[in-house]
C-alpha cells in the first residue's frame, strides 16, 4: 500500500493477510516522496501500533536519492523489516547494512532491522548467490516479475518464461538460509490465472506470495497452508527419526518407506508453515 494513501493502508490492515507492505517505492510519484514518508510517520503513530499483522517498509532503491532518507525516518519510527527493491549486487545489501547499522546505534535499538531483498533486474538474477550471503542481516529473497520483465525486455511472457529467475532465487534463498518469497500475480480477479500463479510458487517450494488485492489474500493462505494428512506425516517422520536416533541409528522405516535426514528437511518445512517449527 503506498505511504501517500492512508486510507488504504487501513483496509489492508484489515484484510486478514500475514503481513502489510507499506510503499515508499513505484506507488509513489517522485514529488511525493517526502509526503509519504509523513504519511508512515503518521501510519507508525497510530493504526499501526499494537497489531498482530507484520509491517513492513518498502523503501526507495539505492542510488535513488531518497534511499538514504528512507532508511533513516524506518530507524526513527520503529520499523521492524525493510524491503529494499531493485538489489543488483552484494554491494546495495553492504550499503543497507552499513547505513542501518550507524543509524540503530544512534538511536539505540538493541534488535537489528532485518532486510529484505528484491530481486526484480537482470543483474540481480545473475548475482543472487552473491547477494543471498551478503548480510547476516538479511532475511528473504523476493522475486519480482514486473521490474524483472522490463530489465530483460521481455513481451511474451508465459509461466515458463520465469523458470530460471525463480531457481535462482530458490537456490540462493536456501543455500543462504533465508525465506524465498514469490511476487504477486498481476490481475486483482481471483481466476484460473492467478490460482494458476499461486500453485506454481507453492509446488515450486516458495516459502509464500506477494498479493497485491485483499481478495486474493485467502486463497494464498489456503494454497501455502499445509493439509491435514501431510502435517500428521511430518511429525510421524520426525518422531520416527528420533526414536532411531535414539538407537543410534540415522535412518527409520515409516509406512513401508525408508527416511532420513533429507526426508526430515521436508517434514520441518511443512512444520514451520503452521507455526510448530522443527517440534
Amino acid at each position: 500500500m503506498p505511504a501517500s494513501r492512508p486510507s488504504l493502508i487501513a483496509k489492508a490492515l484489515e484484510a486478514g493477510s500475514d503481513g502489510v507492505i507499506i510503499d515508499l517505492e513505484d506507488a509513489v510519484a517522485p514529488a511525493e516522496k517526502a509526503t509519504a514518508r509523513d504519511g508512515l510517520a503518521a501510519s507508525c503513530a497510530g493504526e499501526l501500533r499494537d497489531l498482530s499483522v507484520a509491517v513492513s517498509v518498502r523503501v526507495n532503491a539505492p542510488r535513488t536519492p531518497w534511499c538514504h532518507l528512507d532508511v533513516l525516518a524506518c530507524v526513527g519510527l520503529g520499523v521492524a523489516t525493510v524491503m529494499l527493491p531493485k538489489v543488483e549486487s552484494a554491494a546495495d545489501i553492504e550499503f543497507i547494512d552499513r547505513l542501518l547499522e550507524g543509524a540503530e546505534a544512534a538511536a539505540g535499538l538493541r534488535e537489528p532491522i532485518v532486510v529484505q531483498a528484491l530481486i526484480e533486474t537482470a543483474s540481480g538474477v545473475a548475482n543472487v548467490r552473491e547477494i543471498a550471503g551478503a548480510a547476516p542481516r538479511l532475511g528473504a529473497l523476493v522475486l519480482g516479475y514486473a521490474d524483472l520483465a522490463a530489465s530483460l525486455g521481455r513481451t511474451a511472457v508465459s509461466p515458463e518464461s520465469w523458470h530460471y529467475a525463480q531457481d535462482s532465487v530458490l537456490v540462493a534463498a536456501r543455500s543462504a538460509g533465508l525465506a524465498a518469497i514469490d511476487g504477486p500475480h498481476l490481475g486483482v480477479a481471483v481466476d484460473d490465472e492467478f490460482l494458476a500463479s499461486v500453485d506454481r510458487a507453492v509446488g515450486l517450494g516458495f516459502d509464500g506470495k506477494w498479493v497485491i488485492h485483499p481478495r486474493h489474500v485467502l486463497a494464498v493462505q489456503e494454497a501455502f497452508k499445509p493439509g491435514v494428512d501431510e502435517v500428521d506425516k511430518a511429525r510421524r517422520i520426525l518422531a520416527a527419526l528420533t526414536e532411531s536416533h535414539g538407537r543410534g541409528i540415522g535412518a527409520a522405516t515409516l509406512d513401508g518407506a525408508m527416511i532420513d535426514e533429507a526426508v526430515a528437511v521436508w517434514a520441518r518445512r511443512v512444520l514451520s508453515r503452521t507455526h510448530e517449527g522443527a517440534a
